[in-house]
């Protein structure tokens, strides 16, 4: 690893843009592609209101959050239509049965072209809602590969990598690739300055979930095109 460091708090910025995207729907679950700046779940404070689960029941009336993703983070995104089915899809989850594959760029050019990330977080309570490594918190596992490079890139070069979370731990991809010495471009959180200068946006997105259907037990691969 070569270090973690983290950069001041920033402001987050709040601005989602209109609509939910629907990747696939039925009478058990649906999927969305959710755009970067809107929450899964509402804020605690009252500007905070929109978000996936508030658009989602306009829309799906009954829908119900399975799971979560980042708010700066986009893609899919599934939520239960009953009862039985998110008790089936969280099931799923919790026992790691969805695979999860994402797609990131990062600041820098790895050395490798792959490898894994065995490094356990725990809430950096004083600088919350970050983490840290810490040998005594969850065990946290991502394996990465590299995509495609660009040496011309602000800010020293920039690499678009796959990332596969094989835990699922808070801010798991973020944290990793900092403790690797390659934040994610436009990272709030987590990258320093100019790598947090270099991007519009967290440019971090769940491309595809595989998982079964909750009624049945059919695979099921959904997937949301790379918005970068």
């Amino acid at each position: 690893m070569t270090g973690f460091v983290l950069p001041p708090l920033r402001p987050l910025a709040y601005a989602p843009p209109p609509g939910l995207p629907v990747i696939h729907v039925d009478a058990h679950l649906l999927a969305v592609d959710k755009p970067s700046g809107l929450l899964t779940v509402p804020g605690r404070d009252p500007g905070l209101a929109d978000c996936v689960a508030a658009r989602a029941e306009a829309a799906f009336p009954g829908a119900r959050i399975v799971h979560r993703l980042d708010m700066d983070t986009s893609g899919v995104l599934v939520l239960a239509r009953t009862p039985e089915a998110q008790r089936h899809l969280g099931l799923q989850f919790e026992r790691r049965h969805a695979a999860k594959l994402y797609e990131a760029v990062v600041a820098g050019l790895p050395e490798a072209e792959a490898g894994t990330v065995d490094l356990a977080l725990a809430a950096d309570w004083p600088q919350r809602p970050r983490q840290r490594p810490d040998p005594a918190g969850r065990r946290a596992v991502t394996d990465w590969e590299t995509l495609a490079r660009d040496p011309q890139a602000p800010p020293r070069g920039a690499t678009r990598l796959a990332l596969r979370p094989l835990t699922g731990r808070s801010h798991q991809l973020r944290a990793h690739l900092l403790a690797l010495g390659h934040p994610i471009l436009g990272d709030a959180l987590y990258a320093d300055e100019a790598a947090y200068a270099a991007a519009p946006r967290l440019m971090l997105h769940a491309r595809r979930l595989e998982l079964r259907h909750p009624v049945g037990g059919a695979p099921l691969t959904l997937e949301a095109p790379c918005p970068f």
